[in-house]
């Protein structure tokens, strides 16, 4: 299946992982599962799937503050894999809160896997999926926050690619050994980016840097 979307369904109910994997079509193929947050984040890392298929409630999360969703995503961080939440629930904080984190897309558990396939497909070449009830939550809250978001892409635009990288990792408490051995780059590269990246967004410090980030929802 040379052609196929490789993807990893983290779900903390095995008999959903088992009708799920079933019901996805020959052009998605499973290369891992998952049940809680530490192995999510462990085997997104192992495998670098297209897509994750994520459950938002899951078990090992940190704390009240986020979600199981929210852990995984932010844990798996830096990843090429794109997050398409898959959750019974439809309450518009859960849908704002995994969207903000990074996820793609979120539908409901009582999608088909034709139509999970093709959300899938559709995450995977760089589109946003929602159920259609689903949508307005997030509309109505990513466009009460247009202006702050504009503000933010006209900083981010500052930066280089390489430079947002690194500045995700500094800012999420990465030393500069973790983030070269993370980048594959030598730590004199990621201090120059780090020099760079504080000098450009008017910074005197790493911890100046995570407050920062934090304030944008950049973590």
């Amino acid at each position: 299946m040379s052609d196929s979307i490789r993807v990893v369904i983290v779900d903390d109910h095995s008999i959903f992982r088992s009708g799920l994997r079933a019901d996805l079509d020959e052009t998605v193929e499973v290369v891992g599962e998952a049940a809680d947050v530490p192995s999510a984040i462990a085997v997104i890392r192992e495998t670098m799937p297209d897509v994750v298929l994520l459950d938002v409630h899951l078990p090992g999360g940190a704390g009240a503050e986020a979600t199981g969703g929210e852990s995984v995503i932010r844990g798996s961080a830096p990843t090429t894999a794109r997050f398409l939440a898959l959750s019974v629930s439809d309450a518009a904080e859960d849908v704002v809160r995994v969207i903000r984190a990074g996820a793609r897309g979120y539908i409901t558990k009582g999608s088909s896997g034709v139509e999970v396939s093709k959300a899938v497909h559709a995450v995977a070449g760089g589109d946003a999926v929602f159920s259609p009830r689903l949508a307005g939550f997030v509309l109505d809250a990513f466009g009460a926050v247009a202006g702050e978001t504009a503000a933010v892409d006209d900083e981010l635009d500052r930066l280089s690619a390489r430079e947002q990288e690194v500045m995700r990792l500094i800012a999420r408490g990465y030393a500069y050994k973790e983030v070269a051995v993370e980048l594959f780059i030598s730590i004199k590269t990621v201090e120059t980016h780090v020099s760079a990246v504080l000098r450009k967004l008017q910074l005197s410090s790493r911890h100046e840097l995570t407050v920062w980030a934090s304030e944008r929802r950049l973590l």
